[in-house]
């Protein structure tokens, strides 16, 4: 190789050299990690809570301009356990931002986050709460989000193993989109997916055009279509139906609707399903149910679970048992009858 090959390939180096240095500084220049990282933080405080990184934002333009976030750290305010921890995290920013435009993020993604619950739960119990009567609300969320490979734990229990969670943008008026994936601490692996458009005019939110879908593949999946209403409080509606397909049986019509509380009775949610051997024909009341199951989890007598309806099967085979005819009818409790207080005669 003669020397003014040489020269031109040095040459030819130094240029790519200063290129890449150029492109680096140019976008550290634009991005301005501090101002992003900065409107995180204090995104998080006006929520109450803190959020640190173990090592400062580093940031890159492909395939979009981001910010790599390393030991994301995230704990309510003056709390020494965290509630959130995770190896990495992501900025995702909108084009304009590198010619100065408005500092906003568009996605945020989260790899390997372990969240406590009981150390959430704590921090949900300080939000202050709202009025019975006030009317519903719609939190807007201005980025969509995405959780990998995340761990759910109370405590050193674990409850829920590769949580994959990912959401769009919420904002009035604009198509939604959540997807969820996660496994069960014995490995069983469930998915939910919806789809909707939510609308808030007057204290009410209606969510229109809702799509969701329930799985466990291959032993079930469930599709349901329809609306559902919030005004506040315990005043929810929904009207959903749909299709249950099952791995070991035939497939069952379903039916799910929520009837909101009023002065006689609770929020009650109502299902039905119906097969080719039995029919499923319950009213639940949420609130109740959680409260009859905290009782039995907290060592109460065993009392029957607070379930009205009927349920129907020409046979049911679970294991070794073989029943036919199988019905099951739960009423409401008789009223307790009231001793007289008139004298007598």
């Amino acid at each position: 190789m003669n020397r003014s090959v040489r020269i031109g390939l040095y040459a030819a180096a130094g240029i790519v050299v200063v290129v890449l240095l150029a492109v680096f500084v140019a976008t550290y220049v634009m991005l301005q990690p501090e101002r992003f990282t900065s409107l995180l933080q204090s995104r998080a405080r006006a929520a109450g809570l803190e959020l640190t990184l173990a090592n400062p934002a580093s940031p890159t333009l492909w395939p979009k301009p981001a910010l790599e976030l390393e030991g994301v750290t995230v704990r309510a305010s003056g709390a020494d356990t965290p509630l959130l921890v995770a190896s990495r995290g992501k900025l995702v920013l909108p084009w304009h931002t590198l010619m100065g435009g408005e500092t906003r993020i568009s996605r945020l993604e989260v790899e390997g986050a372990r969240i406590d619950l009981d150390t959430l739960s704590g921090y949900l119990d300080t939000l202050p709460s709202r009025p019975s009567t006030a009317g519903a609300v719609l939190p807007a969320v201005d980025a969509g989000f995405r959780i990998e490979r995340g761990t759910l734990l109370r405590g050193n229990e674990l409850l829920l193993s590769d949580v994959d969670i990912d959401a769009g943008r919420l904002a009035n008026g604009l198509p939604f989109a959540l997807a969820l994936a996660a496994s069960t601490a014995d490995g069983t692996a469930y998915s939910l997916e919806l789809e909707t458009t939510p609308s808030l005019s007057g204290g009410v939110l209606t969510l229109g055009g809702v799509e969701l879908g329930l799985s466990s593949k291959p032993s079930f999946a469930a599709t349901l279509r329809g609306d559902a209403t919030w005004r506040g409080g315990a005043d929810v509606g929904a009207s959903l139906s749909g299709r249950v397909t099952r791995e070991t049986g035939a497939p069952y019509a379903m039916v799910l609707n929520i009837t909101p509380a009023n002065q006689q009775d609770p929020l009650y949610v109502a299902l039905r399903l119906d097969g080719d051997n039995d029919r499923t024909d319950i009213r639940i009341p949420p609130i109740g149910f959680t409260e009859w199951w905290s009782g039995i989890q907290a060592g109460g007598p065993p009392t029957l679970p607070p379930v009205l309806g009927t349920i129907e099967a020409k046979t049911l085979d679970t294991g070794d048992v073989h029943v036919k005819g199988l019905r099951i009818r739960a009423t409401p409790p008789a009223p307790a009858a009231t001793a007289s207080t008139a004298s007598a005669p």
